[in-house]
């Protein structure tokens, strides 16, 4: 008996051993010299095929069974949204004065009554946060539509995709990002007892990079990087589209910055306070988020050391869904330095990347995300850019915006992503309101008495 039992110790501990071999030399390794074994790349490839093997069972299945609900779901997701309303894009000058040579008339009640119906058929800022529409079915159960019922192959990969993602990847995934955080914060604690030099800003950088690259295999991630010649430098300021907290985690992957952000608790605050024995953060209590004055001086004191890391912002504000690009907050463009911009797009066949703050609570969106296939993306690095002569922050944060916008593909929206939790607000109606009187004034209405 006591042979058996020294027999069974034996095999264990040599399982154990070779598991832990394996995890050094094929995730922990990797990780701090940044190198990739092709590993997710393959698994990438195989996913790729899968996916596209589904959309043609799909396409089969809906012909075969010629069911006009599935065929209007297919054809409805591989174009972009049309509205039932044709959107008019007349602006109100031309319409307005056009019809009763700017005078004051109830019809005109008729084109602000045509453009609310217009807004609500073909809304095109809630639509922003919520999910993309996926081109085809990604053999998600979340986004799956009842498509496994199309045929018993198809059936019987989503099913087998469940248990690789749930019983194979996900313990795998959780347990990573267990060690990447436990690490993270011993790591930080024996260098943050160092002496402030050369050599501690040097160890925290690669702390931190190693961490953020083994946070990003958490999730079997696979980034692109673009044009690594314009990498935000030192005593800059780095502002990229929001899609994801994961924007922090890629980038971080690639480089390291300094952040700005509000204090968190939890766990959060637990990363916050590891990464702050190291580095110089730029964070913020909530009520100092609101004094703007404050902000500004200490972003300007930040950037005045050109010693110190670039700034990482999201001008936006908030998590926009992978589509589009909305408006900046112009505060980070007003303290002057350069800007150097960073677009990020998510590749939505494999995961939703988009974290919508409004629905889904962190653990549930942590949960979702490493429940994924993977998460694959591209960024890019954008030449550095300056304010021009005569330019105020506004048309600046617009034309960085564009930019970034432009490269990563998606669309450029005036809105303020505020509006996922907040109304409008009442001087963007009194704006509207004030050009409506000012057509009326200018034509000679008010003060003539003219009624049309």
């Amino acid at each position: 008996m006591e042979e058996n039992r020294e027999g069974h110790g034996l095999a264990e501990g040599k399982i154990l051993s070779v598991w832990i071999f394996l995890f050094v030399a094929f995730v922990l390794l990797p990780s701090i010299f940044r190198v990739s074994l092709g590993i997710c790349h393959c698994y990438v490839k195989i996913v790729i095929k899968m996916l596209e093997w589904a959309t043609l069972q799909i396409e089969e299945g809906v012909k075969k069974q010629k069911a006009m609900a599935l065929e209007n779901l297919i054809s409805t997701g591989s174009f972009p949204h049309a509205g039932i309303i044709q959107r008019d894009e007349t602006p109100m000058e031309k319409e307005v004065v056009g019809r009763c040579r700017g005078c004051f008339s109830l019809a005109d009640v008729m084109y602000f009554s045509k453009k609310g119906c217009e807004a609500v058929a073909e809304d095109e800022v809630t639509r922003r946060f919520s999910s993309e529409e996926l081109l085809s079915w990604n053999l998600l159960s979340r986004t799956n539509a009842n498509l496994h019922h199309v045929s018993w192959k198809l059936a019987a990969v989503w099913v087998t995709g469940i248990l690789i993602r749930y019983c194979l990847l996900l313990p795998f995934r959780i347990c990573l990002s267990v060690f990447s955080i436990l690490l993270l914060v011993l790591a930080t604690t024996v260098v943050g007892q160092f002496p402030n030099g050369r050599v501690k800003g040097w160890l925290s950088n690669q702390v931190q990079m190693i961490c953020a690259t083994l946070g990003v295999r958490c999730l079997s991630g696979l980034v692109h990087f673009h044009n690594r010649e314009n990498k935000p430098q030192k005593g800059g300021i780095c502002v990229a589209n929001h899609t994801s907290p994961l924007d922090v985690l890629i980038l971080a992957s690639d480089g390291c910055y300094s952040l700005v952000g509000q204090v968190h608790g939890g766990l959060m605050g637990l990363i916050q306070k590891s990464c702050m024995r190291t580095s110089q953060h730029v964070l913020f209590e909530r009520s100092e988020m609101k004094d703007r004055h404050l902000v500004r001086k200490k972003l300007r004191e930040h950037i005045a050391d050109k010693a110190k890391l670039p700034i990482l912002i999201f001008p936006e504000g908030t998590c926009i869904n992978n589509t589009s690009v909305m408006m900046f907050k112009k505060g980070s463009f007003e303290v002057g330095g350069t800007i150097h911009p960073v677009a990020i797009k998510y590749d939505p066949r494999f995961g939703d990347a988009f974290w919508n703050s409004t629905k889904h609570s962190i653990m549930t969106y942590g949960f979702n995300v490493l429940t994924s296939w993977a998460i694959v993306c591209n960024v890019w690095y954008l030449p550095p850019m300056v304010k021009e002569e005569e330019e105020d922050a506004v048309h600046f944060a617009d034309r960085v915006k564009a930019v970034i916008a432009a490269r990563a593909g998606m669309s450029v929206l005036p809105w303020d992503g505020g509006l996922k939790r907040k109304k409008i607000k009442e001087s963007f109606k009194e704006e509207q309101q004030k050009k409506y009187c000012q057509i009326v004034i200018e034509n000679g209405s008010v003060g003539s008495g003219n009624v049309c």
